[in-house]
């Protein structure tokens, strides 16, 4: 009987050991797997920076469009690419992708008759190529001074309630 469970207990260690060296075995390939992953990440370091167009408007001048990408390498799977954009529509349309901060307007010039004033750059969008600092220029207005909207109204209401008293 002794030799009976001493038979099941080495069957038993003979199982467990088995058991362990599986393990050992699948860790280790599952270890192995690993180790291949980087070197795929080192050949997409072979492919350029992306390289973008400008924003085009699918419609009008501003608001959503598209813009292409591109970029170069010999094992890069994909060298062109189209990216969903958006022109803001109060940015300055003559700036393209470019934010400027402006200066009050400049006396009239009598020369020329056109004011001008400068802008430094303050924003770019999607890296674009701007210019430091840009000068603009527009025709000299009339002077008049803007009636304020508050006496106006009120001459309005007085005109009325004279219509009204004279029907």
């Amino acid at each position: 009987m002794q030799s009976q469970q001493y038979q099941q207990q080495r069957r038993k260690f003979a199982a467990a050991f088995l058991v362990f060296i599986f393990i050992l075995a699948i860790v280790d390939t599952a270890e192995a797997g690993k180790k291949e992953k980087p070197e795929k990440k080192v050949k997409k370091s072979d492919c350029g920076e992306w390289q973008w167009s400008v924003c085009v408007p699918t419609s009008g001048d501003c608001g959503l469009g598209t813009r292409e990408g591109t970029r170069s390498g010999a094992e890069c799977k994909q060298t062109m690419k189209t990216q969903r954009c958006k022109i803001p529509c109060n940015w300055k349309k003559q700036f393209g992708e470019c934010k400027y901060q402006f200066q009050a307007w400049g006396e009239c010039d009598l020369n020329t008759a056109l004011k001008t004033r400068t802008g430094s750059l303050k924003r770019a969008l999607h890296n674009a190529d701007c210019q430091k600092t840009v000068t603009i220029s527009k025709p000299c207005g009339k002077m008049t001074k803007p009636k304020p909207q508050a006496e106006s109204k009120k001459k309005k209401k007085e005109g009325k309630k004279q219509e009204k008293m004279l029907d």
